[in-house]
C-alpha cells in the first residue's frame, strides 16, 4: 500500500513543495506539489536526491571514533561522554576551541535552534562558516544601509517588466539569497507580458540561455559596470521618487559626485561592456517600468564584492525600484526571522595574519588554516564542524586539510566520511532527511511570496538514530556536565518555532500552521519599507563612509589588471549543490561535469582540443582535468565547477569518489579577499592552462 506525504524539499534555497510517495519505507516517487503557492508544482532534479540521501548505503548510522585500526562504532552516550571528557581536559589546559558551520546545516531549522547552546557549552572563541565564502558582502551592505544584516530586498519577478542579473544563475540554483522556485517559468511569464531578462556574466550560463540578452563581462570588473550604470542613471540629477526621498538620509547627496569622478569610457573598457550598452541599461532600469537589478555569487566573491552589493542597492534606489511592486521589496514571511534575531554588527577580529573584518561575529574563513596552525597559545586545538566540507569549499584546500591533521580534538556532525570529516576524531551522523521535520526558516525572508511551510517527519526514525538537534543537545548536556557547569533544560525546536510563529505578524501557532499541508500563503510581496528599515534613525543610510572610501580604492585599482593571465571562475549545475549531493547516483550520472570550460580562441593558442587532459595552475596549486572547448565562455576566462575533488583517501561516499573530479579551491588563493568583509575571492583567480604532459614509460 502506498501513501502520499506532503513536505518541503530541503536541498536548496527554493524550498519547493513536494509529494513523497512511499511504499512502507521505500520512496516510490517524489513529485512537485501543484497546490504549493510558492513553488506551484515545480521541482528540479535535486528533489529526487532526497530518496538517495535517505537510503544511501554509504551513510553512517552510528557515531564513530577514529582509531589506529580504523573507525570504531560507539553508542551515543559513550560518544558524547568521551568527547566531553576530552574537551573538558583541553579547556582546563587553556586550549582554544572553534566552530565551523556549513551546509546543509542552514537548511535545518531544528539544528539552528540548538547549535548556539552547543557553541556556548564548547566555549568556542571563534566561528567560521560558509557565509564568508559567498554571502557576507550582502549582509554587510544590508546592515550598513537598512540596519539589519538579514534585511534583504528581493526582486519581485512575478510583477516585474525587467530583471537584470549579474553573476547569478537561478536556472541552476532556483535563486540564491532569493528564494524563487520555478524560475524558468516565471521568466517566461514575464516575457509573455512584454518584460525581459538580461544576464551579465563571463559565461553563457543556463540562465543566460533563456534570457533576452547576454552580455559578457570580465571577472571581477562588475564594479566598473555598476558605477557606470549608476552614473548614467544620475546624469540628469539625483532626485528620488516620492516615498523614497523621505526615507533616505542626507548622505545620498554624496553619491552622484562619487560616481561622476569616473570616466565612463574607461569604466566600459575596464569591464568589457561598451558605453552604449551601459547607457541603455541605465535608461531601461529607470524608464518607469517596474524593474530590478540583482547580483549574486559572481559579484560577491571578488575583491570588491561588498562594493558591488552596495552599488546594486543604490541603483535600485536611484531608479525608484526599491520598495515597489515589480521592483525589489522586503518579504514579510509567516515567520519573521529578521524581527526575532539580533541586528548583527560589523567589528574586527585579531588573527595570526593581522586584523580582519568580522561581520556577524564570524572570523573570515580565509584565515581558517592560519588559525589552526599558528605557533602560539591562540592556536585552535579543538574544532567542531557542524556539516560543511571546508577542505573542498575553503581557499587552498590542500593546506586546509594539512591544518586539520594537527588538531587535538575534532568532532564532525556529518552523514559521511568526507574530505573534511575523515580528519575528525569523532563523527556524529544525523538521521536520514525524511526522518526530520522541516520549516522554511532562513529562506522565508528571501522569498518571492510571503509564505511559510511546516513539514512533519515523513518516516519514523530508525532505531538508534538521532536528529541533528538531538545530537547537539545531547553533546551540550554532556560537555556542561563534564565541565561541572549547570545543565539547563533546553527548549525543543518545536517549542522555539511555535513561540516565534506566534510572535510574528501573522500570529499563527505551529499547530495551526500544521493544518495547512500545502503551506501558508500570505500573498505577494508588498511595499513596506517604512516599517522594515531598522537603522536607529529609521532612515536608509545611502552612502556610509566606509563604502565611499572603498569606491575610491576601486578607482585606484583599475590599473592593476594583468591581461596576460587567464581568469578562473566557478560554476554550478542544477544537479549539484556544493559537494554534498555527489553521492546521489541520480545526480552524478551522465557526462563528466567537472571539466574546464575554455573559449576556442584560448584553446587554439595553447594547442588544446576538446577532451584533452589539461593542467590548471595558480599561485597555490595545480590540478588536472579535461578541457571543454565552448563558445559559452568569453575569451580570457575559464570555468571549473565548485564542490568536486573527491579524490582523497579514506572517504565513505563511494559514488562521489567514482566521480571525483578536482577541487576548484585547490587553486583559490587565501591571500585574496574583500577588504571590507574578509569574504574569500573565489572568482577571477589568475591561472595558466596547458595540455597535461604525458608520462613516457622508461625503455
Amino acid at each position: 500500500m502506498t501513501t502520499i506525504h506532503h513536505r518541503t524539499c530541503h536541498i536548496c534555497e527554493a524550498n519547493c513543495g513536494v509529494l513523497v510517495e512511499l511504499e512502507g519505507r521505500e520512496v516510490v516517487s517524489i513529485k512537485g506539489d501543484p497546490d504549493n503557492a510558492l513553488s506551484r508544482g515545480h521541482i528540479c532534479p535535486k528533489a529526487t536526491a532526497i530518496a538517495d540521501l535517505q537510503s544511501d548505503p554509504d551513510r553512517l548510522r552510528r557515531p564513530v571514533k577514529r582509531t589506529d585500526d580504523g573507525w570504531q562504532e560507539l553508542e551515543w552516550e559513550e560518544a558524547f561522554g568521551e568527547i566531553a571528557e576530552r574537551l573538558a581536559a583541553l579547556t582546563k589546559d587553556g586550549a582554544r576551541s572553534a566552530f565551523y558551520r556549513g551546509n546543509p546545516g542552514a537548511h535545518d531549522y531544528a539544528l539552528s535552534t540548538q547549535s548556539g547552546y552547543l557553541q556556548r557549552a564548547v566555549g568556542a572563541r571563534g566561528t567560521f562558516s560558509a557565509s564568508t565564502l559567498d554571502q557576507i558582502p550582502h549582509h554587510y551592505a544590508q546592515f550598513q544601509m537598512y540596519g539589519h544584516v538579514s534585511l534583504a530586498a528581493v526582486p519581485d519577478i512575478d510583477r516585474s517588466q525587467l530583471i537584470v542579473i549579474l553573476g547569478g544563475n537561478p536556472v541552476a540554483s532556483n535563486g540564491s539569497l532569493w528564494t524563487v522556485p520555478d524560475f524558468r517559468k516565471r521568466v517566461k511569464e514575464m516575457q509573455a507580458r512584454g518584460g525581459k531578462l538580461v544576464v551579465v556574466d563571463p559565461r553563457k550560463t543556463e540562465t543566460a540561455k533563456i534570457a533576452d540578452e547576454w552580455h559578457a563581462v570580465k571577472p571581477g570588473t562588475d564594479t566598473a559596470l555598476l558605477v557606470g550604470i549608476l552614473q548614467c542613471v544620475l546624469e540628469g540629477g539625483d532626485a528620488l521618487r516620492d516615498g523614497l526621498a523621505q526615507l533616505v538620509d542626507e548622505s545620498w547627496a554624496g553619491v552622484k559626485p562619487m560616481v561622476d569622478a569616473f570616466d565612463l569610457a574607461e569604466l566600459a573598457a575596464y569591464c568589457g561592456v561598451d558605453v552604449s550598452t551601459i547607457r541603455r541599461f541605465a535608461s531601461e532600469l529607470s524608464d518607469g517600468r517596474p524593474a530590478a537589478i540583482y547580483g549574486r555569487m559572481g559579484v560577491s566573491v571578488c575583491e570588491f564584492g561588498t562594493l558591488n552589493q552596495w552599488l546594486i542597492q543604490l541603483i535600485n534606489i536611484a531608479t525608484g525600484n526599491l520598495d515597489r511592486e515589480g521592483g525589489v521589496m522586503f518579504p514579510e514571511p509567516l515567520l519573521d526571522l529578521v524581527a526575532h534575531v539580533g541586528k548583527g554588527g560589523i567589528r574586527t577580529v585579531e588573527t595570526s595574519r593581522g586584523t580582519l573584518p568580522s561581520v556577524m561575529s564570524e572570523i573570515p574563513t580565509i584565515a581558517f588554516a592560519d588559525e589552526l596552525t599558528r605557533d602560539d597559545e591562540q592556536r585552535i586545538r579543538s574544532l567542531f564542524v557542524i556539516a560543511g566540507n571546508p577542505v573542498l569549499s575553503a581557499p587552498d584546500g590542500r593546506r586546509t586539510e594539512r591544518a586539520l591533521e594537527g588538531l587535538e580534538l575534532m568532532v564532525s556532525m556529518d552523514m559521511h566520511i568526507t574530505e573534511t570529516s575523515r580528519h575528525a576524531h569523532y563523527i556524529l551522523p544525523p538521521c536520514g532527511p525524511l526522518e526530520k521535520d522541516h520549516f522554511t526558516f532562513f529562506f522565508g525572508p528571501l522569498s518571492v511570496r510571503n509564505f511559510g511551510n511546516y513539514s512533519p517527519a515523513t518516516l519514523e526514525m530508525e532505531e538508534g538514530a538521532l536528529a541533528d538537534w538531538e545530537i547537539a543537545a545531547g553533546l551540550t548536556r554532556a560537555i556542561l556536565s563534564a565541565k561541572g557547569e549547570p545543565v539547563p533544560n533546553l527548549p525543543t525546536p518545536r517549542e522555539v518555532l511555535d513561540g516565534m510563529l506566534k510572535a510574528s505578524p501573522a500570529g499563527m501557532s505551529l499547530a495551526e500552521v500544521e493544518e495547512h499541508k500545502h503551506g501558508v500563503d500570505l500573498g505577494p510581496l508588498r511595499p513596506n519599507i517604512e516599517a522594515r528599515v531598522m537603522t536607529d534613525d529609521k532612515l536608509i543610510h545611502a552612502a556610509p563612509d566606509e563604502l565611499v572610501e572603498e569606491c575610491g580604492r576601486f578607482a585606484s585599482s583599475m590599473s592593476r589588471r594583468d591581461p596576460q593571465s587567464l581568469s578562473l571562475i566557478g560554476r554550478r549545475h542544477v544537479r549539484s549543490n556544493n559537494s554534498w549531493l555527489h553521492n546521489s547516483h541520480r545526480l552524478v550520472k551522465g557526462p563528466d561535469r567537472c571539466t574546464l570550460m575554455i573559449h576556442p580562441e584560448d584553446a587554439v593558442k595553447r594547442g588544446i582540443e576538446d577532451g584533452d587532459a589539461i593542467t590548471i595552475a595558480s599561485r597555490v596549486g595545480a590540478v588536472e582535468t579535461s578541457a571543454e572547448v565552448t563558445e559559452d565562455m568569453m575569451p580570457g576566462v575559464v570555468s571549473l565547477p565548485h564542490g568536486w575533488g573527491h579524490n582523497r583517501e579514506g572517504l565513505s561516499w563511494k559514488t562521489a569518489a567514482e566521480h571525483a573530479g578536482v577541487s576548484l579551491n585547490d587553486l583559490t588563493d587565501p591571500e585574496r579577499y574583500d577588504r571590507l568583509t574578509g569574504n574569500a575571492v573565489l572568482n577571477g583567480t589568475p591561472v595558466t592552462v596547458e595540455r597535461a604532459r604525458e608520462t613516457v614509460a622508461a625503455e
